[in-house]
């Protein structure tokens, strides 16, 4: 199935600086990406909060960033800020290139994401038919793949290991110089102790991005009453043959507790087991 990805950005970096600098700024080892793969990143700031996720792509000499629409604004002024005297190049083109989503299928020009999905740039707009009902397919296939998405509600609230970006290095280097954010990604790291990661969860009722995860039993809130935020926030979301799926955060000690959305009275979410 090939469906066209709108509601993503793409940013172009090029330049014979390009790779020194998307490696000074993102989490992961630019100087390791296949030429035909996707890479993961986080675009952390100085506290290693994640600002985005972003899908990179090497094109010989240039690269890819895809990302959610909302952020463009905020990605292109915080980018140009660290361009400073390099010779880089930081180009919209979102309306020159398209991205268009494969469902086990292959093209000669791909970016494979993983062994089921991957995505394929072309110089033209319009050639694959829009239809919505493609468009959850493909949302739907990244939440089965936990594949995470940053949006400006999540922006900045998350660090990677919270994403699951750690594991494997799945999103994350810990062998690459340093980075935005960097010391204090590798020091919870290396403690191992990561309280909060990401799980899959489905409800029979809507829920929306930066929806808050609630635990009653929890000591946090046993602890802060009405001062209680949550215990995780959804990151992304899909609705599908009428069930609401999502990737969220949570407190790892409290993945067998019962979980609802916002508040006790909440909608209940039923966690989705790994297969």
């Amino acid at each position: 199935m090939k469906i066209l990805l709108k509601n993503r950005s793409l940013l172009k970096i090029s330049g014979k600086d390009a790779e020194e600098f998307l490696q000074n700024q993102f989490s992961n080892d630019i100087e390791k990406i296949d030429s035909n793969k996707v890479q993961f990143n986080a675009y952390c700031q100085h506290q290693g909060k994640v600002i985005a996720f972003f899908w990179v792509m090497r094109m010989g000499e240039d690269f890819l960033l895809s990302f959610p629409d909302e952020l463009l604004e905020k990605i292109e002024n915080r980018l140009k800020i660290f361009v400073i005297m390099s010779d880089v190049i930081i180009e919209n083109v979102t309306n020159v290139l398209s991205q268009t989503g494969l469902i086990n299928e292959s093209s000669p020009n791909e970016f494979r994401i993983n062994d089921e999905l991957a995505v394929l740039i072309e110089d033209s707009i319009g050639q694959v038919e829009e239809l919505a009902e493609n468009q959850i397919t493909w949302e739907k296939a990244c939440l089965d793949s936990n594949i995470p998405e940053i949006y400006n509600v999540t922006s900045e609230k998350l660090v990677p290991q919270m994403l699951n970006l750690d594991i494997n290095e799945l999103g994350v280097s810990f062998s690459k110089g340093c980075y935005p954010g960097q010391e204090v990604v590798a020091r919870l790291h290396y403690l191992g102790s990561a309280k909060r990661r990401l799980f899959s969860f489905k409800s029979n009722q809507e829920m929306l991005i930066g929806d808050s995860l609630y635990c009653a039993s929890s000591k946090t809130a046993l602890a802060r009453g009405d001062r209680y935020k949550g215990s995780g926030i959804v990151v992304s979301k899909v609705k599908y043959n009428s069930l609401f799926y999502c990737l969220a955060t949570l407190d790892v000690d409290l993945i067998n507790e019962e979980i609802t959305l916002n508040n006790e009275h909440g909608p209940k979410l039923e966690k989705i087991n790994d297969e």
